[in-house]
């Protein structure tokens, strides 16, 4: 893997920046993984008819499992956590197995499965040293790459309203996106220091403002939550079903592979590779989070890609940030009113800034990309990649006949593009340069004879 220019960095993985801009770059990196966070416990609690009430614990119980990983994973404790600037969170791959399992056996079920299952990558912990093989730049470079273009069209979502709005589009929607993606984009280019590094929470500081010059904050849910909650282990109970686990095992399956891209774009970004311990240790903190997240009535947490692209746009790398973030996560999920000013930030505010932090990642995977030989096999592996990963993302119908575990593997564009580099890279053979220049000798052989 390329390592991303290392003089571009002001604050490398393991520095300390002062207190007050840890502060203020954490909360950035809070913002743009809040609404993932949220999204999930929302989403299944929707389905399966849960109450308001334990609708808005189950958010709190999300926010602080995400804290305490996202902790583990940037600190490392004992040999748990890759020690780089990595947010967790539950993914969204594991919406379907959760609502499957919730609507036989209720949230005791889904817990019972989060833990049994993360049992999966915490054996593949173990095994990342021979598949690290398997991932040599071509791969790496276009999963990456798939990472940003494949969140791309969220931010897009997001800067239009959000998916199903009534006023998707509209011109105030759109005017906000582009008022916050221009100041972020100027404070970033031409801000000095810490204005430059935090261009993005300034321009969703902005965007907030002025959406509430606007009168287009929605303060209701900050009014309703509660002041005060302490997470309670078992608060549902919990019920283990070896026929439960099943679908988590595919989902744990797929976020192990993510994952494993998700760091390599981390350290691609802060100018770090990764050793083969490290990368282990990352999917290992995965294993356990969610292990311990299924007492704590949370789904399993697994690496926010939507965090990557903050590293090269603020130039701050520092895994002592990701930690306050951590710290600070946990104590949004205590104090749910806190969460909720998060939780009400318009759509197209997030927008407005994620079009341009999702670009820098893709960006990161192009300029991995670009050292890679551009020979016949190494662009079929990017094209088809890039086609089959984008084409599941934007017709995720494309995958509605297939048969259960096969639509499990390929449920998102980066599982769907990741798999498919895996494959091509490993059934088709490389170009031998070394034939290239024995097929030469022989030409001249031939004009001196």
């Amino acid at each position: 893997m390329q390592i991303a220019q290392s003089s571009e960095i002001l604050y490398k993985i393991n520095d300390k920046p002062p207190i007050h801009i840890s502060l203020v770059l954490a909360l950035q990196h809070i913002l743009a993984a809040f609404g993932g966070i949220i999204a999930v416990p929302l989403v299944v609690a929707g389905v399966l008819g849960v109450n308001t009430a334990d609708t808005a614990y189950l958010v709190s119980a999300a926010i602080f499992m995400a804290g305490v990983t996202t902790y583990i994973q940037s600190r490392g404790i004992w040999k748990i956590g890759a020690k780089v600037p990595c947010v967790m969170g539950t993914d969204f791959t594991f919406v379907g197995p959760s609502i499957a399992v919730g609507s036989m056996l209720g949230l005791p079920g889904i817990f019972g499965a989060t833990i049994l299952g993360s049992f999966v990558e915490i054996i593949l912990s173990r095994f990342i040293k021979p598949l690290r093989k398997f991932f040599p730049p071509i791969v790496t470079g276009t999963v990456v790459a798939l990472i940003g273009l494949t969140l791309l069209p969220v931010s897009i979502d997001w800067a239009a309203g959000g998916y199903g709005a009534a006023d998707y589009g509209s011109v105030t929607n759109i005017s906000i996106a582009m008022a916050v993606l221009l100041v972020t984009v100027l404070l970033n280019r031409y801000g000095k220091g810490f204005v430059s590094s935090a261009s993005v929470i300034i321009g969703l500081v902005f965007g907030y403002v002025l959406c509430g010059a606007l009168g287009l904050l929605n303060m209701q849910p900050v009014a309703d939550a509660s002041l005060f909650a302490i997470p309670t282990p078992l608060k549902f109970g919990i019920t283990f079903s070896m026929a439960a686990v099943i679908p988590f095992i595919t989902a744990y399956l797929v976020t192990t592979i993510e994952t494993v891209g998700c760091l390599m774009a981390v350290g691609e970004a802060a100018g770090h590779t990764l050793s083969d311990e490290e990368l282990s240790a990352g999917i290992l903190a995965d294993g356990v989070g969610s292990f311990i997240a299924g007492f704590f009535n949370a789904g399993p947490n697994t690496s926010f890609s939507q965090n990557v692209g903050l590293i090269p746009m603020t130039k701050v790398a520092s895994r002592h940030v990701v930690q306050i973030a951590g710290i600070l996560l946990v104590i949004l999920g205590i104090f749910p009113k806190f969460g909720a000013l998060i939780a009400i930030i318009p759509n197209p505010v997030l927008g407005g800034a994620g079009i341009i932090m999702f670009g820098m990642v893709a960006s990161a995977g192009i300029k991995t990309l670009k050292d890679v030989p551009l020979n016949n096999r190494n662009m079929i592996i990017i094209a088809v990649s890039l086609g089959i990963g984008l084409g599941v993302t934007v017709r995720p119908d494309f995958i509605s006949q297939l048969p259960d575990f096969v639509k499990s593997l390929f449920s998102s564009g980066i599982s769907a593009g990741t798999i498919t580099a895996l494959l091509l890279n490993i059934i088709l053979k490389e170009e031998m340069v070394s034939g290239e220049s024995e097929t030469l000798i022989t030409e001249d052989s031939r004009k001196q004879a």
